[in-house]
């Protein structure tokens, strides 16, 4: 997993992307006369605002049935919810209108959206030439019955694995959604991975939450959390069928944002199903 600390590699993108392209905002504000460049910092800043709600609606209206069944799920925008076309048409048509009475300030605040959205673009393709393909970890690991199994004992099918612990609030709020998810894919293998907890405590916390799921094993000295590089809990992988990381989701994770690797990291099991 490409991460610095706690976040991810995306994350860390879009921010620098933002400051960069605030940064030449103001600069070529700065180099034009009759324009505050303080202005054009903060007329860029309500863009980019406009631009990220736009692209949240967006992201919420595709996927609005998951949504609507899980309203508090909207808030969570740590679920990478965005659909970036819209956002970006939005930041821009604001400018525009914004501008409408101070033309001046169009080109400066225009020419940092544009920069900051190419800046994006050009991280995310060097991040994914970058990116090394990751197999599913070889990892001894346990059942609840306490039997040994290996995670590559998986490979042949697409599989999403699930790190979690009990003790871990955001591991216990998205669990509901990886038991529908069970339900809804029995072609895909997602297979919940306890961190550093014993069979006692994971079953425990099972029971007390009524919770209905396959494929639950132990991991007594997180030794996937290490191999794979994950940082925080909980973490969520994405291995094809011929068990190679595709994707990976860090923090809680939503059905809508869940189903949505699913289509783009599992297209043809998707199309399949259908």
């Amino acid at each position: 997993m490409m991460s610095i600390g706690p976040f991810s590699i995306q994350v860390v993108g879009v921010f620098a992307a933002v400051l960069l392209a605030w940064l030449l905002t103001r600069a070529i504000a700065k180099r034009l006369p009759d324009i505050s460049h303080k202005q054009a910092g903060s007329l860029f800043f309500d863009a980019v605002f406009w631009g990220l709600l736009a692209a949240r609606l967006g992201y919420i209206a595709q996927w609005r049935e998951e949504y609507f069944a899980a309203p508090m799920s909207m808030l969570a925008i740590g679920d990478g919810g965005f659909t970036w076309w819209i956002g970006v048409l939005a930041a821009l048509g604001f400018v525009w209108w914004r501008t409408r009475s101070a033309q001046k300030l169009r080109r400066p605040v225009l020419a940092g959206v544009l920069a900051g959205v190419a800046v994006w673009f050009l991280a995310g393709t060097v991040v994914g030439l970058l990116h090394q393909s990751q197999p599913l970890p070889d990892v001894e690991l346990a059942t609840l019955d306490e039997e040994p199994i290996s995670l590559t004992s998986y490979t042949g099918r697409p599989t999403v694995v699930n790190l979690w612990a009990t003790w871990c609030p955001p591991c216990r709020r998205e669990m509901p959604v990886f038991e529908q998810a069970q339900a809804e894919f029995p072609e895909v293998n997602i297979v919940m991975v306890n961190q550093g907890e014993s069979a006692r405590q994971a079953q425990a916390f099972l029971d007390s939450e009524e919770l209905s799921l396959s494929h639950v094993l132990l991991d007594p000295f997180s030794d996937t959390m290490q191999v794979t590089g994950a940082q925080v809990l909980p973490s969520t992988l994405f291995f094809d069928a011929q068990g190679q990381l595709v994707g990976s989701h860090m923090g809680e994770i939503t059905m809508a944002s869940f189903k949505n690797r699913i289509a783009n990291h599992f297209e043809q099991t998707v199309a399949d199903k259908e």
